[in-house]
């Protein structure tokens, strides 16, 4: 019988297992979305060289979520200030993205996805966001399906996006608190990089959340 499924914040030390994570889920997520050639090409020493940046660098309104279950861990998760996008206005303090969330393809189904997307649900609303956004692949109906199960709903917003040449378009996803939250103030402009808050960067498998749900 599985342990119960923890959510605690992550660690310096959770990174290698993170970006285990990250570059599994991408090679079986986007299998038929991406080319092969580029998800073959993924490294794990690499992201995780990536990860140890931004974890080091992120600022307090970034939360990064980690689940464990059965000994090891098996789901991460990243949220917070909603980030610019190319010709739009700065969006309002009270609304956030959820960066990412991954898991291992094997626990895909178990409850650990969901587990991972209501806690970071209440930590927004209790950092004060009033809704979160997300980005998803198009042809990713999968994860759509899971985040449209949460709550999530596509506001139609599109972006073009492209991976060694073949187009994967995006589409944007937002769920709204049905309850009024505390506006918390804008925090200040923090560096521009993938991650964390700021303009929203070219996405890639060291960047912002799109990643296997």
């Amino acid at each position: 019988m599985a342990e119960p499924i923890r959510i605690r914040d992550m660690e310096q030390a959770d990174i290698d297992a993170v970006a285990a994570i990250r570059v599994r889920g991408w090679q079986t997520a986007y299998a038929g979305l991406m080319p092969r050639a580029y998800l073959d090409g993924l490294s794990v020493a690499e992201d995780a060289a990536v990860r140890r940046e931004f974890f080091a660098a992120a600022p307090p309104e970034v939360v990064n979520l980690v689940a464990e279950q059965d000994g090891g861990l098996v789901g991460w998760a990243a949220f917070g200030p909603a980030r610019a996008e190319d010709g739009a206005p700065p969006p309002p303090a009270t609304e956030g993205e959820l960066y990412a969330l991954y898991l291992p393809p094997e626990r895909i189904g178990t409850g650990v996805g969901r587990a991972l997307t209501d806690a970071c649900l209440a930590r927004a609303g209790q950092n004060g966001f009033r809704a979160l956004r997300l980005w998803v692949l198009k042809g990713n109906a999968r994860a759509r399906r899971f985040y449209e199960r949460a709550g999530f709903r596509a506001d139609g917003a599109e972006e073009a996006y492209e991976v060694a040449g073949v187009a994967v378009p995006e589409v944007r996803y937002r769920r709204y608190k049905r309850q009024v939250l505390r506006a918390r103030p804008a925090p200040p402009a923090p560096p521009e990089r993938p991650g964390g808050p700021g303009k929203r960067p070219p996405r890639r498998p060291g960047g912002g959340g799109r990643g296997p749900r």
